[in-house]
């Protein structure tokens, strides 16, 4: 798995799991193949790595779509929905495959509203388009397209849940250093928080289109402690997870963050904006601590009421906890496999 993002760690957990059900023969193809050979070299050139890529994808497609009776594809929005999902769509029609669309993007709402003639039409061709959040659920009926939800899956054992009686100033964001996912409200919000605290810690794992930006405004809020480690290795970043005593999340558009959960998972307190889905999955004052999109200020000021009170922190974190029985391949796995099964009734084999 080359692509960073949670889209990807999903994509990787669930075929990983499938292919230990008996019931089905599970392949997987990846959106981005590599070439053979002295042709990899033409994949490090702009624009001819995109086209290269793509035409190879597309010829993958033709090749293994016909030997499948469910193909599964995984989507998120805008040009991306057009470059993959569309053409295994357009492609699983061409055999006539059932088709299950996993849509994962927090950006659903704006991708439909702006894309609305080149989206719905394709979305419509699909026999079930399944989202991971309640929340998306609720933004596809807005455009008259029928969802289900299927949670994320975390997996616990690989998590060590500690408890926390006392909370250190030591600070986790762990998400893509884009626009939407608000970093630049994090280092914001610590700002504030080193004021009060001078021996606060901040964490930050990611990497992306922003991090040259944030960095220059690391230095321009003259912040002591922060280090940006960029990409880390998912099972390097449950030690992060560890070592952390509070996490941080300032998302501006969302959906149901799988790094939310990992915390959960650890024990570590989330203090968050409200984006999207995350009040499906974060309950203020039972789960976490939930403040408005945009909000730096209260961010701080939520995060440094857990460092004042180690009770609250201790008992949000256990809830916490509580709530990722919900999302693990013991629950999730009948409601997929159930759909498998209902869509392939027909086929004898039963191939995903």
């Amino acid at each position: 798995m080359d692509i960073l993002g949670g889209q990807a760690v999903q994509a990787e957990r669930l075929v990983r799991h499938l292919r230990q059900e008996p019931s089905l023969q599970v392949g997987f193809l990846p959106i981005n193949p590599r070439l053979p050979g002295i042709l990899r070299r033409l994949q490090s050139i702009k624009y001819i790595r995109t086209l290269t890529t793509s035409l190879l994808y597309w010829v993958n497609l033709l090749r293994e779509v016909r030997k499948y009776d469910v193909i599964h594809i995984f989507s998120a929005s805008y040009l991306s929905f057009l470059i993959a999902p569309t053409p295994a769509i357009l492609t699983a029609k061409l055999y006539r495959k059932k088709i299950v669309l996993n849509y994962h993007s927090g950006e659903a709402e704006d991708h439909l509203k702006r894309w609305r003639r080149s989206t719905v039409p394709v979305l419509k061709r699909v026999d079930a388009v399944i989202v991971p959040s309640e929340y998306l659920v609720r933004v596809f009926r807005e455009f008259g397209i029928v969802a289900s939800a299927i949670f994320n899956i975390v997996e616990l054992d690989k998590f060590s849940y500690r408890e926390r009686p006392d909370v250190r100033p030591r600070f986790l964001s762990n998400r893509n250093l884009e626009p939407h996912y608000g970093v630049d409200c994090v280092l914001r919000a610590f700002a504030i928080i080193q004021k009060q605290v001078p021996e606060a810690v901040l964490t930050i794992v990611g990497d992306g289109s922003q991090r040259s930006a944030l960095e220059d405004l690391k230095r321009q809020l003259n912040l002591r402690q922060t280090s940006f480690l960029g990409r880390v290795q998912h099972d390097k970043v449950y030690e992060l997870y560890s070592t952390s005593d509070i996490f941080l999340n300032a998302s501006k558009i969302d959906n149901q963050p799988l790094s939310i959960l990992e915390a959960f998972a650890c024990g570590l307190p989330v203090v968050t904006t409200d984006a999207g889905g995350i009040p499906d999955i974060v309950t203020d004052g039972e789960s976490g601590l939930v403040v408005a999109v945009g909000d730096c200020d209260a961010l701080a000021q939520r995060s440094i009421e857990l460092l004042n009170d180690h009770h609250l922190a201790m008992i949000l974190a256990q809830r916490a906890f509580l709530e990722c029985e919900r999302y693990t391949w013991q629950v999730v796995c009948h409601e997929w496999l159930d759909l498998y099964h209902n869509l392939g009734a027909k086929a004898p084999s039963r191939n995903v």
